[in-house]
């Protein structure tokens, strides 16, 4: 396979609150994704970070008598620590506060402001701190006490005075090339159910979009008027371009090789800011645009979208402690049907758990693994031609195709299902073959190795498959075959194709992968 860069995103997410089940979501997806295309040989990017300016940042440390950036300072290991604990491989974590940063802001729209796409205006109309986000009056709804209120996060709105002057960027100048820019680029938007309401967004009208505050100084200076700090998706949309190297001479080549990006992996919540703005923003600088945004749906417990404010946003190591991380990150990518909605629960997280991981997956593991411990000495036995029909190769063989156009796809549900399949037949390959019954004959010990080395076979093409999404466990498995680390796989196509387990490894018999779990012993969501 040609060795080709693959980059990906995840939100830079707001430090106002820990990471939580739905911002693990996000960055498990795109790190599942960047984990197959690192063993599909591609050289891999992703890219995350802390969005850490904006009025909401300093309302919120001022709420906690902090100065901003002593805030955002202790946040910072909240995310590091939770994607370490989720395995996470980012090979850059940008803070909107660094030097670095600062640099890619003010280079890029000191451009903008040099091709004349920016001027200076007043401003009047709706304005919600918590979204950061303009709105117009009719966009917005009222709440009991008859206050306008965000149609986003339901909270009162503001209005800003005339008064206030800001820089405006000229938004509304790219509705058309905008949406010829959709229609020639079909997959820039995704799902299609995204697309057609950003369609219909734009073809609305775009009004001008204000990119500056001044009344408030915690933001990047922009290069032109030091007056004025970045508005908050002026600044934070730009650590994509930071991660991998823009405005930085040594990494200009790393840029060069990056940019566009394949993947944008966003909440659909903040779609607009990533296919209306975001575009916008590189046509006018003249840069190639992403080639895909996609933007997932809710977590939804008890019909609720998970959110802090609700009180059911539970912390990704509430459930870690409690599953493991390789268990964590199988059922929110193999259960959720990545795009749409999904309900989630404890009683549905234990179900898959026990089900697919204990059952079919470990399961498998442990019965073979003690069973070539039994028969073979803790050995792989030499398969012998023709020596038993073999159902598991075809489906082995076919796996590739299969796990590559579900993962092309961003459809980690197929990808798991295909797994699924080859893992579920080889348990019923045990029931029909019955090699504890051909351990009985003397005269059928050719065909009992053949059976063993199907299966352990099996096991090791079914560990590659798994590794994106449980890489601790397929590592293991690796490890009680005798084989190398499963990080070392640059080309699954070719580490998948069957037979390559060799002959005389001696293979391990471990403790369970997913000991079976009672959800009656285990506590409820909140």
């Amino acid at each position: 396979m040609p060795h080709e860069t693959y980059s990906v995103t995840t939100p830079i997410y707001y430090v106002n609150a820990a990471p939580h089940l739905g911002t693990a979501y996000t960055t498990i997806a795109a790190d599942t994704v960047c984990r197959y295309q690192r063993m599909n040989g591609r050289d891999v990017a992703l890219v995350t970070g802390m969005d850490e300016h904006g009025q909401k940042v300093a309302d919120t440390a001022a709420e906690h008598g902090m100065d901003p950036q002593a805030w955002c300072d202790s946040m910072e290991p909240a995310f590091r620590d939770a994607w370490e604990a989720l395995d996470i491989q980012y090979t850059d974590f940008v803070r909107t506060t660094e030097p670095r940063h600062a640099i890619t802001v003010k280079q890029f729209w000191q451009k903008l402001y040099d091709k004349g796409y920016l001027y200076k205006g007043a401003y009047e109309g709706w304005y919600c701190v918590h979204e950061e986000t303009y709105y117009a009056e009719s966009d917005l709804e009222k709440n009991g006490e008859g206050q306008f209120v965000c149609p986003d996060c339901k909270r009162p709105v503001q209005l800003m005075a005339s008064g206030e002057e800001n820089w405006f960027f000229k938004l509304s100048e790219f509705q058309q090339p905008l949406l010829d820019f959709y229609a020639s680029h079909p997959d820039f938007i995704r799902p299609e159910t995204r697309k057609n309401e950003v369609v219909s967004f734009v073809s609305r009208g775009l009004k001008d979009l204000s990119i500056s505050r001044s009344t408030f100084d915690w933001g990047v200076p922009l290069p032109f008027d030091e007056g004025h700090v970045a508005y908050v998706w002026a600044d934070a949309l730009l650590a994509y371009l930071t991660g991998i190297g823009y405005g930085d001479e040594a990494r200009a080549g790393e840029f060069e090789a990056r940019w566009p990006m394949q993947y944008h992996f966003v909440g659909k919540d903040i779609i607009r800011f990533h296919c209306v703005i975001w575009p916008a923003m590189l046509l006018a600088a003249g840069m190639q645009v992403p080639y895909t945004v996609f933007g997932h749906g809710f977590l939804l417990t008890k019909g609720e979208k998970m959110s802090k404010s609700k009180g059911n946003a539970l912390k990704p190591a509430d459930l870690v402690s409690i599953f493991g991380v390789d268990a964590y990150r199988y059922y929110f990518m193999s259960d959720v049907q990545f795009g749409a909605d999904g309900a989630i629960s404890m009683e549905r997280m234990v179900q898959v758990y026990n089900n697919e991981l204990a059952n079919t997956w470990g399961n498998l593991v442990s019965r073979v693994m003690n069973m070539t411990k039994k028969y073979f000495n803790g050995q792989v036995p030499q398969a012998c031609a023709d020596a038993c029909e073999n159902p598991l190769r075809p489906l082995a063989e076919a796996l590739y195709e299969k796990y590559d156009a579900a993962m092309a796809d961003v459809d980690f549900t197929a990808a798991a299902a295909a797994v699924q399949e080859l893992a579920a037949r080889a348990n019923r390959y045990i029931e029909e073959m019955e090699p504890f019954k051909l351990a009985k004959d003397p005269d059928k010990q050719q065909e009992l190795a053949s059976v063993m080395y199907n299966l352990l076979e099996a096991i090791r093409v079914i560990a590659l498959y798994m590794a994106p999404f449980a890489p601790n466990t397929s590592a293991e498995v690796f490890r009680r075959l005798g084989l190398g680390d499963i990080q070392d796989v640059h080309d699954i196509k070719v580490a998948s194709a069957w037979g390559q387990l060799p002959a005389g490894n001696a293979i391990e018999v471990g403790a369970p992968l997913f000991p079976r779990l009672d959800v009656d012993d285990l506590p409820e969501f909140e």
